[in-house]
């Protein structure tokens, strides 16, 4: 990425970003349990310390957080990259956390769905009804990885239930422009997938036990593998990409557009802000930092 400009650094495995109407960009830290807020000097905050693995991050319609907590990963540090490596020793579920922003106050809003549990919630999007949608990467252990799925859970509490399922450790969550199409990366598989919504928190020919019932879109080629996604106001779906690091833009016909590479492996995230949303924040987290670039066109402006 040629115009790549480091913002902050010394980020604990930053992800998660969210761009704030400030000019500021609140993202988590996952191996410091904590959720920041970086200036656009770069000065850092705490917004809050929930602890575990805070990892995608959503503005809701009451104006806070709610943050997909994945319980936590193991770490390994070498040759200057922090890299997650399985499940934490004393990890005790994943969860999703509403926070207030203004205070700091973390509350746990959904432990279990109603029918499944929560293993890693990883990514999340917010929908026009005021619902959101979120994958659960699962956890892996050293010879077993979990198999999870897809949720859709509602802002208040009241619900939260698995929508589809099966899927290889899905990460990256969005939603086309219209709202009539969900899109859901996978680690492992790198493969995109695209699922028609036909109603809040309802996808056509899913379901928890008759198969995903996606469209598959494109998968690279070479030592790569998909972290999570951001959508263009085009409807172009960017995926933060492992391995070779940077992001994938496909076209929602499942075309190639262009990579964009970076110098981190692991580039996990990407979101949008300044004027007309053209500059992309991007979280290169292997290596601690959050940069910006001017991004060829605009990010589409999320629901809340």
């Amino acid at each position: 990425m040629q115009n790549l400009v480091t913002i902050a650094e010394g980020l604990r495995f930053p992800e998660g970003p969210v761009a704030m109407p400030d000019g500021s960009v609140i993202l988590v830290e996952i191996a410091a349990g904590r959720v920041t807020r970086v200036g656009s000097d770069g000065n850092k905050t705490v917004v809050a310390e929930p602890g575990g693995g805070p990892n995608g991050l959503a503005v809701g319609p009451d104006g806070k957080l709610y943050c997909c907590n994945n319980g936590g990963f193991a770490w390994r540090e070498a040759f200057g990259y922090l890299i997650p490596h399985g499940q934490v020793d004393d990890y005790g579920g994943g969860r999703i956390e509403r926070i207030d922003i203004a205070t700091g106050y973390v509350e746990t809003l959904y432990s279990e769905a109603v029918n499944a549990p929560l293993r890693a919630p990883n990514d999340i999007v917010f929908d026009a009804h005021g619902g959101f949608w979120f994958t659960d990467h699962g956890k892996t252990r050293t010879r077993e990885r979990d198999v999870t799925g897809v949720f859709y859970a509602t802002a208040d509490g009241r619900e939260c239930r698995e929508v589809i399922f099966p899927l290889e450790n899905p990460n990256g969550i969005g939603l086309s422009p219209d709202g009539g199409t969900l899109y859901v990366s996978e680690t492992f598989t790198r493969s995109l997938w695209a699922f028609d919504i036909i109603g809040p928190g309802q996808v056509a020919g899913g379901g928890p036990s008759g198969g995903s019932g996606g469209r598959f879109l494109y998968a690279p080629g070479g030592y790569a593998f998909f972290d999570s996604l951001g959508v263009e106001e085009s409807g172009n779906i960017c995926v933060a990409t492992l391995g070779t690091g940077g992001i994938t833009v496909i076209s929602p016909r499942g075309g190639l557009v262009e990579t964009v590479a970076t110098d981190d492996p692991y580039t996990t995230n990407i979101c949008w802000g300044g004027i007309n949303h053209r500059t992309a924040f991007v979280t290169l987290s292997a290596t601690g930092r959050l940069a910006s670039a001017n991004w060829a066109r605009p990010g589409l402006r999320l629901a809340f």
